[in-house]
């Protein structure tokens, strides 16, 4: 006979918990919230990993902001919309992160005091618009090497996270072509 158990399951348990056992599982560990007894990875630490993506995102927030309002030169309208463009999309991402350290029981730490330091990415200015986009363009790549390893950190022990994590890359790696296109149309290098 095959067994049919997978990978970290005992062959000895049922495979799917009964409808009696998940609900009194359920409600003799309501105080958990979403991490529930069948979550397997470690909450702390995917809190901690979490609050830098946070971190992370509300830099790239506040970048792209303050470049689609500074942006100045020939072509400027249209990278300066651009720039709002992945400044709300980045918001978006921001607001998803915070509502899962909030799932998992965590607080999302939108303090600015240090947020540079907990970001993975930089906070960088110019008055030069190739510059702008050159750095917006490293940050998104620094996002999408980063959020990539998540995903495979995440994989099947929390895969709520790595959905959630997996949603962002799929735009910040849309975000990293807009700005190497722009970059390719506004002469490619840092002036």
């Amino acid at each position: 006979m095959k067994n049919t158990a997978s990978a970290g399951h005992r062959a000895d348990e049922p495979f799917l918990s009964d409808v009696k056992t998940l609900r009194e599982r359920a409600r003799r560990h309501v105080e958990q919230g979403g991490a529930s007894k069948t979550y397997v990875g470690d909450v702390s630490r995917t809190i901690d990993i979490l609050q830098t993506v946070l971190a992370t995102e509300l830099v790239c927030v506040l970048r792209y902001t303050q470049h689609s309002i500074v942006a100045t030169g020939l072509a400027s309208e249209a990278v300066k919309a651009e720039f709002a463009r992945h400044a709300s999309e980045e918001q978006e991402h921001v607001m998803a992160v915070a509502e899962r350290i909030s799932q998992l029981g965590g607080q999302p730490d939108f303090d600015p005091s240090g947020l540079a330091t907990r970001s993975s990415s930089e906070y960088v200015t110019s008055r030069s618009l190739v510059t702008m986009i050159h750095e917006n363009l490293v940050a998104e790549r620094i996002a999408v090497d980063h959020y990539r390893e998540l995903i495979r950190f995440f994989g099947d022990d929390d895969p709520s996270t790595r959905v959630m994590i997996e949603s962002i890359l799929a735009v910040e790696e849309e975000h990293a072509s807009d700005m190497q296109d722009l970059l390719t149309s506004h002469g490619g290098a840092k002036s």
